[in-house]
């Protein structure tokens, strides 16, 4: 320890007991002193006193001295007796102990092992990075990742055909067009994520693409309408951003990064982890792809894994929908794989793993360093399977074709998709969500109810046909015995749900007139009352366009999840 003092020894780093001594080049244990140990054993000093001369250690009558540097006993010296040698005999140097010679040694090879590693760490990183490929796509995307919001990544597969056996993939020729697309958005508080399918087939307008060339340049290729997602990328020499831009002018959401891969990608990442595990329902023997397999639960690696991925004729229609189903089963097995105690706890398949992905992976440049995709990594692995959500953009047939080959994006499920994609809310948390508004909206019908001819209401039309506010009042008054009510015209709003309106002490007139209308306890708004045309408190109904006429009940549902198909990474699922 030195002079201030650094706490107990065995609090001290052990790499910072190693120091090299400049006159020996060894490295030695540094015990009780700051400065290095000689490893030559010579008369053993004590902390300097205020005066600046040092003092021997004395050592008590009979008992044994220490070797200096160890904790090894050195032989009894008899009381009085100088500590010199025999007369007639000459100094002899002593000996380094066994003991100090092993530890000299571990030491000294325990220094170089931890500069090895830290050398050979950086060196690796630097390895890897220069596996990374980067494509600069401007104010397409963001140019740092933040580890503190919510981010967006699109992930595209490509069906260049490049590496090794892969000439029966892809078209023959092609550039590389967006073949696979999923926009991975992970929430802000990392509790949820929604990996969105885009079907390569999705007719679109393709906007203008600002795009940097190889000498620093600006090229922008221009935009085109009415054409297939997957020309986003590669046509005209369009690049990654070109796809990005594509997906926040059909969605509304911006990407702030990609991630793109070839082929080679679904080969390399399955043998790194030694395979992936899939289930068929049926036997598959497709002699396009030569994906063969039994029906149940198969692994799959390599070669068979991209089959698995690529064939369109061994499930559903044999459509590019219903391959985008198998995809998300896959993915969502690689990410059970990856995430693995199997995986993680072993250095060999992370090793293998860091070097494939980062070989598959071109990505933009603001992701592309390693220590950032590890960033991103991490930030991934907080997310709970169970809450990693796969969906596809809701889509329907092109009605401009009478061969369906295309479809076009449905307006009536489509938006409700995007706006909670764009506002981070989850379609897994959703359902909690869902479960905790529906016992607070139930609430509000449980309770006593009033006499029907206690409740004052007031009615307007917010949306109803014209009349209907009068028609409902007549009902009230004349079938359902609430003769306190009256009509206050139209509401000068429209709404598409029928809500009642009222105040803390009207909770009992409220659950009476939902009892008689078949309001639910979401059409029911606790609130004020206001005054009616004798001056008195009352309730204000306002029937919205989902009145469906003069004592019809309504059935009034709390909002929903939207009505797609989805599946999330914890379960297993089988192709069909």
């Amino acid at each position: 320890m030195d002079a201030q003092g650094r706490g107990r020894a065995d609090d001290i780093d052990p790499a910072d007991q190693w120091v090299l001594n400049p006159n020996t080049g060894d490295y030695e244990l540094r015990l009780q002193s700051s400065a290095p140990q000689s490893t030559v054993p010579g008369p053993r000093r004590t902390a300097t006193r205020a005066g600046g001369a040092a003092t021997r250690p004395r050592t008590a009558p009979g008992r044994e001295r220490e070797i200096p540097g160890t904790d090894l006993p050195g032989p009894r010296r008899r009381r009085g007796v100088p500590d010199e040698p025999p007369p007639g005999r000459r100094r002899t140097k002593p000996k380094k102990s066994r003991a100090k010679k092993i530890l000299l040694w571990t030491g000294g090879g325990m220094a170089f092992v931890l500069v090895g590693v830290s050398a050979a760490a950086y060196a690796y990183i630097k390895h890897l990075e220069g596996n990374v490929a980067t494509t600069d796509v401007g104010s397409a995307g963001a140019s740092s990742f933040s580890k503190d919001e919510a981010f967006n990544i699109l992930i595209i597969g490509t069906d260049k055909r490049t590496g090794a056996g892969n000439e029966g993939y892809g078209d023959k020729g092609s550039v590389g067009h967006a073949d696979t697309n999923i926009l991975l958005h992970v929430s802000k508080d990392r509790t949820n994520a929604t990996a969105m399918s885009i079907p390569r087939d999705l007719m679109v307008d393709i906007p203008d693409c600002p795009t940097t060339q190889e000498d620093g340049t600006e090229k922008i290729v221009p935009g085109t309408l009415n054409q297939r997602f997957n020309t986003s990328l590669g046509q005209g020499g369009r690049d990654p951003g070109c796809t990005m831009r594509t997906v926040k002018a059909v969605t509304g959401i911006q990407p702030q990064h990609f991630m793109m891969a070839d082929f080679n990608a679904v080969k390399t990442l399955t043998t790194a982890v030694d395979g992936v595990e899939v289930c068929v329902e049926k036997a598959v023997d497709d002699k396009e792809s030569k994906l063969k397999l039994p029906a149940g639960t198969s692994k799959v690696e390599g070669e068979q894994a991209l089959a698995f991925v690529r064939t369109r004729h061994s499930f559903g229609n044999q459509g590019d929908l219903d391959r985008i189903k198998v995809q998300q089963q896959f993915l969502g097995s690689l990410m059970r794989k990856m995430a693995s105690s199997d995986t993680l706890t072993n250095p060999s398949k992370l090793l293998k793993l860091a070097e494939a992905a980062t070989k598959a992976l071109t990505v933009d440049t603001g992701i592309g360093k390693v220590s950032t995709l590890k960033d991103v990594a991490l930030e991934l692995k907080k997310v709970p399977p169970k809450n990693i959500t796969f969906t596809t953009v809701p889509v329907k047939d092109n009605p401009a074709e009478k061969i369906k080959a295309t479809v076009v994006v449905d307006e009536s499920r489509a938006p409700q998709v995007f706006q909670m994609i764009e506002s981070d809310t989850s379609f897994t948390a959703v359902k909690q969500k869902e479960a905790k508004e529906k016992a607070a909206v139930a609430a509000r019908l449980k309770g006593t109810k009033a006499a029907a001819s206690e409740v004052r209401v007031q009615i307007l039309n917010g949306g109803a046909p014209a009349g209907s506010a009068q028609a409902q009042l007549n009902w009230l008054q004349l079938e359902a015995g609430v003769s306190k009510s009256e009509n206050a015209g139209n509401s000068g709003d429209t709404q598409a749900k029928t809500t009642l309106e009222y105040a803390p002490d009207q909770a009992d007139q409220a659950r009476r007139l939902a009892d008689i209308m078949g309001l639910s306890g979401s059409a029911m708004k606790p609130g004020k009352s206001v005054t009616n045309s004798q001056g008195l408190p009352t309730m204000t109904l306002t029937l919205g366009e989902d009145f469906k006429g003069a004592g019809v009940k309504l059935n009034s549902a709390s909002a929903a999840t939207p009505d797609v198909e989805k599946s999330t990474a914890d379960k297993v699922q089988c192709a069909s």
